[in-house]
């Protein structure tokens, strides 16, 4: 490899880090109330400031900031991790039914059990995307073709809908869950507090570490099942262990912020481009980090455009995403090799 190709990579990671931090500046510095940059540094720097200004970031804009890091972190990853585990371009969490698994298995608690904490409905999160990417397989595989992208996504849908139907069932019957329901049903990271990031970090740091341990597997699974066994790959631990790291991932996730669709799906993609600009090539111990770092860059884009777009009143990151990601799966399933699994 010669010189210029081998500083490629660090210069990937350099840009990429470098745009993170001027969001995560952005993210402190804009909203209903305007803060220059450079008293924002000077607030993170322990140097007296405003009191007004020292709350709004401390209190406010930092657990927005650091939520948004690592709830986009969580549903990036999972979605390359479910892309790969499937060999399947459409594959996002959103789409294939696990966000709304956990979001159905939430308000049912609040509606059935009365919890109100997150400490107290993450478990649920949890068992609900669970139950959902087991019912989504499952429905994928029958047919004489078996598990293909076209009928998996189909299969998503399906359950999708038929959950987000009895998740409205359940909070038109009952006001608690429908006011937890309204509170993060399209995606917000807003009004959060640094607890919430603290008690969701441990599931995001294991289902990360779960799914980067698969890496290498999963680029012998992308050569083909038969391939991987003859190099002596475990593909049923490796696939276990796949859905454990996304049901950490996932369920987490939207149990603090909602269920945000298309980010999973999109940011993926452009990690393949990245990497393949790179000279990366489709190397999944690259991809996977690269998703963890493009989705949370993806959604404080979102964040931050709906803060000042309709400022005094936000528009929920979710949406904006939704609104990206929408005409993006469009475009992939009218792909013609994809219409042709």
């Amino acid at each position: 490899m010669t010189r210029s190709g081998a500083l490629r990579p660090a210069f990937l990671v350099a840009l990429l880090g470098a745009l993170l931090v001027a969001l995560c500046l952005l993210s402190l510095a804009l909203g209903a109330l305007s803060i220059p940059l450079d008293q924002v540094v000077r607030t993170l720097l322990g140097h007296p400031g405003s009191t007004l200004v020292e709350n709004v970031i401390w209190s406010v804009r930092v657990p927005r900031t650091a939520l948004g890091l690592t709830a986009g972190a969580a549903l990036g990853l999972s979605g390359a991790l479910m892309q790969a585990l499937t060999r399947n371009p459409l594959a996002d969490p959103g789409i294939l039914g696990v966000s709304a698994g956990a979001a159905f298995a939430i308000v049912l608690s609040v509606a059935v059990l009365g919890l109100g904490t997150l400490l107290g409905y993450i478990w649920f999160a949890f068992a609900g995307a669970l139950v959902a990417s087991v019912l989504v397989f499952m429905l994928g595989k029958l047919g004489r073709s078996g598990l293909t992208p076209v009928k998996l996504a189909l299969a998503g849908v399906a359950v999708t809908s038929l959950l987000s139907s009895l998740t409205s069932a359940v909070v038109l019957t009952n006001p608690e869950a429908l006011n937890r329901y309204r509170f993060w049903s399209a995606g917000s990271l807003a009004d959060q507090n640094g607890d919430v990031v603290l008690h969701l970090l441990p599931f995001v740091i294991a289902g990360t570490v779960l799914a980067l341990a698969c890496a290498p597997t999963l680029n012998s699974m992308a050569l083909g099942d038969d391939v991987a066994a003859s190099l002596g790959r475990r593909l049923g631990l490796v696939r276990l262990q796949g859905v454990i790291a996304i049901t950490l991932l996932t369920g987490g996730a939207v149990a603090v912020i909602g269920p945000v669709v298309f980010l999973g799906l999109v940011v993926p993609h452009i990690a393949r481009v990245l990497a393949q600009y790179a000279g990366l090539g489709p190397d999944h111990r690259w991809l996977l980090p690269l998703s963890a770092v493009l989705a949370p860059c993806l959604l404080l884009v979102a964040d931050i455009i709906g803060r000042v777009v309709g400022r005094p009143v936000e528009i929920q990151a979710g949406i904006l995403v939704a609104f990206i990601g929408g005409p993006f799966f469009i475009t992939m399933v009218r792909r013609r090799r994809l219409a042709e699994v």
